[in-house]
C-alpha cells in the first residue's frame, strides 16, 4: 500500500504517519491530523565544527558541492488548517524555487485545504505562500512568494526520460521537520506507476532508494549534475528504500500550465487496459501472442470515447487487442502509455496507435478528448 509523505506532524514529529490512497482513508487521517498537530515541528539545531572539514574522496566533494549549490533553491513549507470544530493543526513539507518570479513547486497533498502557507528559505527568511494552481492528478502544486530577488535561486529541470537505472540521486527536504536534510541513493527503477489523488495514474515515475520520509513531500530529487529529475511524492508503506518521484518532464508540463491557467487539461484516450506482462504465459499463448511482446491489452473502451470512435473495440474472449506503440514510440506497458499521453499530448491532438488485434498489426489515428474528472 502506498503511503503519503507530506506531513511531519508537530506534536508527533517522531511518528511515521501512513498515507493510504482513497477518499475515506485520507479524510480519516486529516481528522486525526487536526487533533494531533497543534504546533509546528521543532527543528533540531545543526552544529558545525570550527575546523575545516576534510573531504577524502571525489564523491564526497561532489556531494558537498552539489548541496552547497542547490540547497538555497530548496524551501521548507509549513501549513495550518482548521476543522469544523475550529481546531487548528499544522504540518510541514518541502518544495523548490522554480523561477525568479517567486514560483515554488511542491506536492498538491502538502497544501491541499491549507488555511495558511508559510515558505521558509535556507537563510531564515519566511514568507507567505499563495496558491497559483494545483493538480491532484499529478499531485503537484505551484505557490508564489514575494521575497527579495536574491533569495530566488531557480533549480534546473533535467530530462527524466534520459535516466538510467543505477544513476545516483540526491533528495533534499524536511523529513520530520528536519529542514534541509540531504540523503543519497540511486535510480532503482523507471517507468513505475502510482495513483494520483484523483485516482488517475501517474506514469514514468522514478523509483529511488534515497531515504524519503514524511516531510520530504514536494521536495526535489536531484541528479549529480544538480538538476531536478523528480518531485518526491510517495513511499511504499512499511518499506525501506522504496520511494517515488513524479518525473521532471511531467513536472515541467504541469507547472507551466498551472502558472498560465491555474489548472491542467489532460488528453483522454478512452480505454481501460492492463499490462500485457500481467497476463500468464499460458493465457497469452492461447492467442498466439509472441512471448516477448510488450504493450497494453485494451480490456474495454469508453462508450462514445475517442478510442471507440477511431475503431478500437477492446479485447474479447476470442481476441486480444493490444496497443504496442503511440506515434512510433514503443508502449512498454500502461505506465509508458499514461506518461506519453500526459507529457506529450493535449486535448484535440491526433495520435497514431499501432494496434495488434487477432495477430494482425494495423495503425489507428485517434483524436484525443479531454480527461473527465473523477
Amino acid at each position: 500500500m502506498i503511503k503519503r509523505l507530506m506531513l511531519a506532524l508537530a506534536a508527533v514529529a517522531l511518528l511515521v504517519v501512513g498515507f493510504a490512497l482513497g477518499t475515506a482513508v485520507m479524510s480519516g487521517l486529516a481528522d486525526s491530523t487536526r487533533r494531533a498537530a497543534q504546533t509546528l515541528p521543532v527543528v533540531a539545531q545543526q552544529t558545525t565544527s570550527r575546523e575545516t572539514p576534510v573531504l577524502t574522496t571525489e564523491l564526497e566533494q561532489l556531494y558537498a558541492d552539489i548541496y552547497n549549490r542547490v540547497s538555497p533553491s530548496v524551501v521548507a513549507i509549513y501549513v495550518t488548517f482548521s476543522d469544523r470544530e475550529g481546531l487548528i493543526g499544522g504540518a510541514s513539507g518541502s518544495g523548490f524555487v522554480l523561477d525568479t518570479d517567486g514560483h515554488i513547486v511542491t506536492n498538491f497533498h502538502v497544501v491541499d485545504n491549507a488555511d495558511t502557507i508559510e515558505v521558509n528559505f535556507v537563510d531564515g527568511t519566511r514568507a507567505r505562500g499563495e496558491v497559483v494552481g494545483t493538480d491532484p492528478d499529478s499531485d503537484l502544486a505551484v505557490l508564489q512568494v514575494d521575497v527579495q530577488a536574491g533569495l530566488l535561486q531557480p533549480v534546473i529541470l533535467g530530462d527524466s526520460d534520459a535516466l538510467v537505472i543505477g544513476q545516483m540521486t540526491i533528495a533534499i527536504g524536511s523529513p520530520f521537520g528536519q529542514r534541509w536534510t540531504m540523503t543519497t541513493g540511486i535510480v532503482s527503477a523507471v517507468d513505475r506507476r502510482i495513483q494520483g489523488l484523483s485516482n488517475y495514474s501517474v506514469g514514468a515515475v522514478i523509483q529511488t532508494d534515497a531515504a524519503i520520509n514524511p516531510g520530504n513531500s514536494g521536495g526535489p530529487l536531484f541528479n549529480l549534475q544538480g538538476e531536478v529529475i523528480g518531485v518526491n511524492s510517495q513511499i511504499v508503506n512499511d518499506s525501506f528504500g522504496i520511494g517515488f518521484a513524479v518525473p521532471s518532464n511531467l513536472v515541467r508540463r504541469v507547472v507551466t500550465e498551472l502558472i498560465e491557467n491555474g489548472r491542467v487539461s489532460y488528453s483522454f484516450l478512452g480505454i481501460e487496459g492492463r499490462e500485457l506482462t500481467d497476463l500468464t504465459l499460458d493465457f497469452v499463448e492461447q492467442f498466439n501472442v509472441p512471448a516477448n511482446l510488450r504493450g497494453v491489452v485494451v480490456t474495454s473502451v469508453f462508450e462514445g470515447g475517442p478510442a471507440q470512435q477511431a475503431g478500437l473495440r477492446g479485447s474479447t474472449d476470442d481476441t486480444l487487442e493490444i496497443i504496442t506503440a503511440i506515434n512510433g514510440t514503443p508502449v512498454l506497458g500502461f505506465s509508458s502509455l499514461v506518461a506519453y499521453l500526459a507529457t506529450n499530448t493535449r486535448p484535440g491532438d491526433t495520435v497514431t496507435l499501432t494496434v495488434l488485434r487477432g495477430g494482425e498489426a494495423r495503425t489507428v489515428s485517434v483524436t484525443l478528448g479531454t480527461r473527465p474528472a473523477r
